[in-house]
């Protein structure tokens, strides 16, 4: 089976690595360095290549062509997109990423590239609470217009998780005097509730990335954010990919095989005080 590529997981490649992405593509390989140090060759022959599977914050370089780069990636059969808007876009917790209503103005657009909005997920993830005076505050409220906004452009998946506070931003937490707040799983099963709720009145879809306590939820399905049968359904040729777990991923992912492209080393400015893949606090 031909392989599926991930531009990444890692770090956002797209919005702030687009010449080294074009690169890649244009080259048909890339040598990439994975999270224990090891160096590999990934070939990126569209011949071998069944989808590019695309994630990040912001596409503005993509859609403007930075690079040349959305020109490189139509030579392939399909493309599949991640777009993430949590709505905390621009604020401390995210000060390197465009403000929701920027971000959400180029959805019609992806969508257009993407060629049928079953390959558009936004991804309100993660939801975040923390502390603010005597109260808490949350990203809960951002999400009827993201919502709204996917409907209006034929998307039909969102997906989500909470917050997860690895070690590392713990530390970034702290270093930064943000004092979040992780609920107790039964507070979070019945956000995730209301929140199905609300994308069910629109139509949508809510998938739990890598959470499995979220299970029976009502209205929430379990994601595999990458998909080989959703992607071989998707295919113009309705060619298959593999839908073998993906070994390499955390506890809770369902994704099926790919190859990611990205590399912790490309420090993302995005930012985000709860990341858990940039090494740096």
């Amino acid at each position: 089976m031909r392989t599926v590529i991930s531009a990444s997981r890692r770090t956002d490649l797209v919005a702030f690595f687009p010449d080294r992405l074009a690169a890649a593509f244009r080259e048909k390989r890339v040598r990439v360095l994975g999270p224990r140090g090891r160096t590999a060759e990934v070939g990126l022959d569209p011949r071998d290549v069944h989808t590019v599977v695309l994630w990040s914050k912001d596409f503005g370089n993509l859609l403007r062509d930075a690079a040349g780069l959305k020109g490189l990636v139509l030579a392939y059969d399909q493309l599949y997109f991640h777009f993430t808007i949590t709505g905390l876009g621009g604020t401390p917790l995210e000060p390197g990423t465009p403000p929701p209503a920027e971000a959400l103005a180029g959805l019609t657009a992806l969508v257009s590239l993407a060629g049928r909005p079953e390959r558009v997920s936004l991804r309100f993830d993660p939801i975040v609470f923390w502390r603010d005076g005597g109260g808490v505050r949350s990203n809960l409220d951002s999400f009827p217009a993201v919502a709204e906004a996917a409907a209006a452009c034929g998307v039909r998946d969102i997906r989500t998780s909470f917050a997860q506070w690895y070690p590392k931003a713990r530390r970034r937490a702290a270093s930064r005097g943000f004092g979040f707040i992780d609920p107790p799983e039964a507070e979070k099963r019945d956000r995730a509730a209301a929140l199905a709720a609300e994308a069910g009145r629109r139509g949508l879809a809510l998938w739990a990335c890598a959470q499995p306590f979220l299970a029976g939820v009502e209205g929430v399905r379990l994601s595999a954010c990458i998909d080989g049968g959703l992607l071989g359904q998707l295919h113009p040729a309705r060619e298959p990919a593999s839908r073998r777990r993906d070994p390499s991923q955390r506890p809770g992912c369902l994704c099926t095989e790919s190859r990611d492209i990205g590399s912790y080393a490309q420090l993302c400015p995005h930012g985000c005080v709860y990341c858990y893949a940039n090494p740096a606090a």
